[in-house]
């Protein structure tokens, strides 16, 4: 480690937020089953937990697969009972247009795997919690979950779940801009096989091209467009929507192609049911192959992420906006189109919204960036609203003379 990133983790170790999230970035933590060789969160786990013991939290430290661990940490006890989530994982790093792992700053933009999704936001909730735990001990139970593999299958939230963590509200620090988003849009894939049969490409009369029935269905896909156009948009997210995602099929090229696989992603609203969605899905298929000799596909519904919302003028959201603003910030209220392990939380039954610096109109990019007075703001909105919540009645750091009266 070189000497300026001794700096940095002494910084870190410091809770200032824009050092948190540089030691973070340093640290890789490439999601493995997103590309090969990836780190996995591990090492980045224990520079989390070492942090959060010596803040004075009590911490956990638990193993949903092997080698992915999730942080549990508490400070405080009985009620109310706040959580802030952030998860370690990031997206691979090939194609990358940058050095991934060196946390650069430059014009205000702080670059790296996972600056934007979602290292900062971990930075600030990191920072927010060491800050609120040097002051009077709260009058409820502050709650840091830092977890496992979000960019692939969510088993580390899934398992602290499942383990009968509860809390009554959440806030999850993924890259809003600092708006507080209470929906988010969910998805559901539909995987389709298109059936042919095998000839040499010079016997048409005994071939059946499966790639040309997956195409008849993608010019198809137009009549579900149209029913999703029809439909009430919502005021926050908009409409759903649909794309194909992937499609493979065929041997060679003088081989009609026996077999044709296709998989649908539709985007969702709160509501939306997904057997509904998959009977949409059939009728489409029925009416494109309407007479087409020897279409027989079959349709299996795949990976699923739920849409939530949780009403504007719930407590949770008014605190949190009621924060931003009394830091200098707009209170924004907007709706999350990714979907987000919010909407986990929610389904657990507790109430939950996203908020932390950065968009995702940077998350995954060759060159991803944060706005480093965004992980700064951050930091402080979310230390306030923690005491807002538990009540210690603790000055905010930076808090103005109007502030204090």
């Amino acid at each position: 480690m070189s000497e300026s990133m001794d700096a940095i983790f002494r910084e870190a170790a410091e809770a200032d937020p824009v050092a948190l999230t540089r030691a973070l970035i340093s640290t890789p933590s490439v999601n493995p089953d997103l590309e090969e060789g990836g780190a996995g969160e591990a090492e980045a786990a224990q520079w989390c937990a070492r942090w959060l013991e010596s803040w004075g939290f009590e911490v956990a430290v638990s193993e949903p697969a092997p080698g992915r661990p999730n942080v549990l940490a508490r400070l405080g006890s009985g009620g109310p009972r706040l959580l802030l989530n952030g998860h370690l994982d990031t997206v691979g790093v090939q194609g990358m247009t940058l050095d991934p792992f060196d946390p650069r700053i430059e014009d205000g933009r702080l670059y790296g795997r996972g600056a934007c999704d979602m290292k900062s936001g971990l930075g600030a909730l990191l920072a927010a919690a060491a800050r609120f735990a040097a002051a009077p001990p709260p009058e409820g139970e502050l709650i840091i979950a830092v977890t496992s593999d979000e960019e692939y299958g969510s088993i580390g939230v899934q398992a602290l779940l499942d383990a009968g963590l509860t809390a009554d509200m959440a806030v999850v620090c993924e890259p809003t801009s600092l708006a507080v988003t209470p929906a988010n849009k969910g998805f559901v894939w539909f995987h389709l096989r298109f059936r042919g049969r095998a000839a040499h490409g010079s016997r048409p009369e005994q071939g059946v091209d499966a790639i040309r029935h997956a195409g008849r269905f993608l010019a198809g896909l137009d009549l579900l467009e149209e029913e999703i156009a029809r439909t009430t948009a919502h005021p926050l997210l908009g409409r759903g929507s649909l794309h194909a995602g992937t499609i493979s099929g065929g041997t060679a090229g003088s081989v009609y192609p026996a077999e044709c696989r296709l998989l649908l992603e539709r985007r969702t609203l709160p509501g939306e049911e997904h057997g509904a969605l998959e009977a949409g899905v059939r009728r489409a298929l029925d009416e494109v192959g309407r007479g087409v000799p020897d279409w027989n596909p079959e349709l299996e519904r795949g990976l699923v992420g739920p849409a939530a919302e949780l009403d504007a003028s719930h407590p949770l959201v008014t605190a949190l906006r009621s924060a931003a603003e009394a830091e200098g910030e707009k209170g924004r209220v907007e709706g999350m189109t990714a979907w987000v392990e919010s909407s986990l939380f929610a389904r657990a039954g507790i109430p939950a919204v996203c908020f932390g610096p950065g968009s995702l109109d940077q998350a995954h990019t060759a060159d991803e960036w944060v706005p480093v007075e965004e992980v700064e703001a951050a930091a402080r909105i979310l230390h306030r609203f923690v005491g807002d919540v538990l009540g210690t009645g603790d000055e905010v750091p930076g808090a103005g003379e109007e502030d204090r009266k």
